[in-house]
């Protein structure tokens, strides 16, 4: 059986899907969409939504609709009642102490539902056209880092000063504070040494992008030695996964082939080739992590119920205490996944 003690999350589909070689998956970026998605997704039992936060869609080109984080955010808070609402933000977008009064609010409206997953940005067109400046990694880890400090005491004091190389903060005053106190959870992934290390000091949790068990706990046992080192308490470990569950294992896979098949979409093809061109990745890796994003395939949660159970045990028994899902077409896809993975609630 499924384990219990597994939180079961889902990627908000603020971009209109997760598949890049498929051009209509029948679940528009609008807010109608996300919002009846999400109403259900809490009845059906699921614990968490992660929010993107992105001006351009990353999935379906630059010109395709997507959906505003926080704006998205703010109105879920108001229409659900027992969902935590995970919202992606990027500092080099946000004015720490402006942010957290702004979060402070939501997390109000959704009764201490709120958390966060901090980004440390990666997309410097997005920056550019937006008119926002783009560090380099470390200086945008280095800013990060900073903006925790700001937010964090923002939250947890009145009165609150800072001064650093990126932020200044003269007698704060926030209220009313966020409910969940000491502060709403703070997720942020990573891969890079200067990325773990600024997780493991100052984050409540950690997510990765999909892969396979062993490789997940992998890294979870070396963020709990760093975590261990600086004394501080246990992490939550979040994973993203792509799910396909079918009756045979031979449906999950004609699944895959029709979602990995760039051919069927004109400017999926021509954004595969530009992509694998410059990768040094086994091809048919590449084309999985090309197809779907956040390398959900890797993750494994393709089969038939009793093999994706299977599967999520094994990543539970790794320290997995998140599953982050993606599906397509998503309402359909987590119905089967709740009705036919998940333990009953």
């Amino acid at each position: 059986m499924a384990d219990r003690s597994m939180k079961y999350g889902f990627w908000m589909p603020v971009f209109g899907g997760w598949l890049r070689n498929v051009e209509d998956e029948k679940m528009a970026a609008t807010w109608e969409y996300v919002r009846d998605l999400t109403v259900h997704a809490e009845a059906l039992g699921y614990d968490l939504s992660l929010i993107a936060e992105l001006n351009l869609n990353d999935i379906k080109g630059v010109d395709a609709p997507s959906l505003d984080a926080w704006s998205t955010a703010a109105a879920l808070a108001a229409v659900t009642k027992k969902m935590e609402l995970m919202v992606a933000v990027r500092p080099t977008f946000h004015n720490p102490a402006l942010l957290a009064k702004q979060a402070a609010n939501i997390d109000r409206i959704a009764n201490g539902r709120l958390t966060l997953n901090v980004v440390s940005s990666w997309w410097a067109d997005e920056a550019t056209k937006y008119g926002v400046h783009f560090d380099s990694h470390d200086d945008r880890y280095a800013r990060t880092s900073e903006w925790l400090d700001v937010i964090d005491g923002c939250w947890q004091q009145q009165h609150f000063r800072y001064s650093g190389s990126y932020y200044s903060v003269a007698d704060n005053v926030l209220s009313p504070k966020p409910v969940r106190q000491p502060r709403p959870t703070l997720y942020a992934g990573g891969e890079s040494e200067t990325a773990k290390n600024l997780i493991a000091a100052k984050c409540d949790a950690y997510l990765m992008h999909g892969d396979p068990p062993e490789i997940v706990g992998r890294k979870i046992a070396d963020m709990r030695e760093r975590r261990e080192r600086l004394h501080l308490p246990p992490m939550i470990y979040g994973v993203a996964g792509y799910a396909i569950v079918r009756d045979t294992e031979a449906e999950a896979q004609r699944e895959v082939a029709r979602i990995t098949d760039v051919q069927q979409s004109a400017r999926g093809y021509q954004n595969y080739q530009q992509w694998v061109t410059g990768s040094k990745l086994e091809q048919k890796i590449s084309l999985e992590d090309y197809s779907v994003s956040n390398r959900g395939l890797r993750s494994g949660l393709v089969g038939t119920p009793q093999q994706v159970k299977e599967r999520v045990a094994a990543l539970s028994d790794a320290g997995v205490d998140l599953l982050l899902l993606q599906s397509s077409p998503q309402r359909e896809e987590m119905e089967r996944f709740a009705a036919q993975v998940m333990p009953a609630r």
